[in-house]
């Protein structure tokens, strides 16, 4: 049976979420891929590459997510890096962010998540946004489920601890504030497929 695949390269991500689809029985697959990303600030675009790329390669249904990180003012640069949170260095370098944003009062700050799915025939997207501040320093670890090293810096809007200073319980109740791209799915594709022998099957017609 050829599982729903999440793919990605970032392990940290599939375990994220895998939690969530296992709740709702549904079989959910890791395939580890790197996508070359199309050098533009779209999220929608990115993802819907990625997954179209991984689907050529599975032939099978499967999803991607790209995400963005916006920095209400980010010095010259206002809403940076958007898109480009990963190739432009931000989430691998902290400390050189951290500097960067050193004498900035308002801190506010978001991540926006698009996630595409593609099943050969039909696409599908999803969003949302999870609004926060920038914390001044690195607070808590980094956990094997973080998407990435911004959970060290990224203060949820409602909270007081970045999402790496959270244990399960918080993760799980900040997850529950939000309407999350991946709670949607998972609600749209419970309505639209079910589960057979050979794999998810589609029912209705978009």
């Amino acid at each position: 049976m050829e599982n729903l695949t999440y793919v990605t390269g970032n392990y940290g991500k599939y375990i994220s979420v895998k939690e969530q689809f296992e709740k709702e029985h549904i079989p959910l697959s890791f395939f580890k891929h790197d996508a070359k990303e199309p050098e533009v600030n779209d999220i929608t675009l990115i993802a819907k590459a990625k997954v179209m790329e991984a689907y050529q390669l599975l032939k099978h249904p499967c999803f991607a997510i790209d995400s963005g990180f916006y920095i209400d003012h980010y010095p010259g640069n206002p809403s940076y890096p958007g898109a480009f949170v990963k190739r432009s260095g931000v989430s691998s370098h902290i400390e050189e962010l951290l500097d960067a944003m050193r004498k900035v009062e308002d801190r506010n700050c978001h991540f926006v998540d698009c996630l595409a799915f593609y099943d050969g025939v039909h696409f599908a997207y999803f969003y949302s946004v999870s609004p926060g501040t920038l914390s001044y320093e690195k607070r808590g670890t980094h956990l094997e489920k973080a998407k990435s090293l911004l959970w060290q810096v990224f203060i949820p809007k409602e909270s007081s601890k970045t999402l790496a200073e959270m244990n399960d319980d918080e993760l799980n109740l900040h997850r529950k504030r939000g309407n999350s791209a991946t709670k949607q799915f998972i609600a749209w594709y419970k309505e639209n497929y079910e589960i057979t022998e050979k794999g998810p099957s589609y029912q209705k017609t978009l």
